[in-house]
C-alpha cells in the first residue's frame, strides 16, 4: 500500500532528512544503496543517519551519511528542534514511528506495520517472503519519495586507513552466526581452517564479534591460524577484511562487511527456509561464491575446500 501525495515534494525545500536504521550492522550495511539513492535524489540536503550505539562507528564510514547519531533518549527529545523535513524509518519500530509523528516531521516514510498508521508514505512489508534481495527491499521506502539509484553496490567510502598488523592475502573465517538455523557445524569450520592453514599454507584469521564464543578452539590447530574473535571493533574488522583475499562465512554481518570493502566471499546458505536464503541475504558484487543446500549439514568440508583452492591469492 502506498499513500500520500508525491507531487507535494516538488513544492517544498528538502533540507534535512532523517534515516533511522538502529539494528545490527549487517542490516545497516544493506541499506547503503538506499542512502545513496536519497543523496542522489536530494543532493543539497543534510542526511542524518540514526543508528544503534554498537554500529555508530561503522556508520560514520558510510559516505552518504552527512551526520551519524545514536538513536537514544537524548536524540529523540531533540527531534522537534532539529526541523527534519523527511524521516525514513528503514526498520519498522513503534518508537521510531511515534517519535517522528509527535515531532511534527512533515513527511514520514516506512513500512505499514508497528504503528504504520503514523506514517504518511508507506508500503507493505513483504520481506519475509524472500522474493528478492534485501537491498531491493530496502530501496522500496526510498522510492516512495522519488529516490532511486543505478548503483546497488555496498561501499565504505570513509573507512580510515589501517594502522595495525598486516594481514595481506590472508583467508578470514567467520565461524559463528546469531541465528542457530544458519550455523554450519563448528567442527567443520575447525577442520576447514586447519586444512587451509596446513595444506594450502595460507594464513587464516578467525574473526567475529560473538558474546558466546572466543575462538580459542581454533588456536591450537595450526601455527598459521590467528584468533581475532572479539579482538577488533567493527571498523577494525572492516580494515582487516579489506586486506584479506577471502572470507568464508555462513549468513552473517561479516559477509556484507567484506563485500563493502571489496573482499571476495564464500558464503554457506540453506535454501529450505523462505526469507533466509541467499536470494535475499547473499553477498552482493562480483566474484562471490554461494554454496546453498536444503541442509547446511549437507555441505561438506571438501566442497568448500575445493572452492578455496580455485581462488587466486595475492
Amino acid at each position: 500500500m502506498r499513500s500520500g501525495n508525491l507531487p507535494i515534494l516538488a513544492r517544498m525545500p528538502i533540507k534535512n532528512i532523517l534515516v533511522i536504521r538502529n539494528d545490527r550492522f549487517g542490516e545497516l550495511l544493506l541499506n547503503i544503496p538506499a542512502l545513496r539513492a536519497l543523496k542522489e535524489r536530494y543532493p543539497e540536503s543534510t542526511l542524518t543517519l540514526a543508528v544503534s550505539p554498537e554500529t555508530a562507528e561503522l556508520a560514520r564510514c558510510i559516505e552518504y551519511a552527512d551526520r551519524v547519531v545514536v538513536w537514544d533518549d537524548s536524540f529523540r527529545k531533540s527531534l522537534r528542534k532539529q526541523k527534519f523535513d523527511i524521516c525514513v524509518v528503514l526498520n519498522p519500530a513503534k518508537d521510531a514511528h511515534w517519535q517522528a509523528f509527535i515531532s511534527g516531521i512533515p513527511i514520514r516514510v516506512g513500512y505499514n506495520r508497528k504503528w504504520g498508521i503514523l506514517l504518511n508514505r508507506k508500503i507493505e512489508d513483504n520481506k519475509g517472503l524472500g522474493l528478492k534481495h534485501e537491498i531491493e527491499y530496502n530501496l522500496e521506502p526510498a522510492g516512495l519519495i522519488g529516490a532511486k539509484t543505478g548503483d546497488k553496490g555496498l561501499s565504505l567510502g570513509k573507512l580510515p586507513a589501517y594502522g595495525g598488523p598486516g594481514y595481506a592475502g590472508a583467508v578470514a573465517v567467520h565461524p559463528y552466526t546469531s541465528d542457530p538455523v544458519k550455523q554450519w557445524p563448528l567442527e567443520r569450520f575447525r577442520e576447514l581452517a586447519r586444512r587451509i592453514a596446513d595444506e594450502l599454507g595460507l594464513r587464516v584469521l578467525i574473526v567475529g564479534q560473538d558474546q558466546g564464543a572466543d575462538g580459542r578452539e581454533f588456536e591450537k590447530l595450526s601455527k598459521n591460524i590467528v584468533n581475532l574473535v572479539n579482538k577488533t571493533t567493527l571498523v577494525e574488522l572492516a580494515q582487516i577484511l579489506k586486506q584479506c583475499s577471502l572470507l568464508i562465512s555462513c549468513d552473517s554481518g561479516p559477509v556484507h562487511l567484506a563485500g563493502a570493502v571489496g573482499t571476495r566471499v564464500i558464503a554457506l546458505f540453506r535454501n529450505d527456509l523462505p526469507g533466509k536464503t541467499a536470494l535475499r541475504w547473499g553477498p552482493q558484487g562480483k566474484g562471490h561464491i554461494v554454496i546453498e543446500k536444503d541442509k547446511l549439514a549437507d555441505i561438506s568440508i571438501e566442497e568448500v575446500l575445493d572452492k578455496v583452492k580455485n581462488i587466486r591469492y595475492s
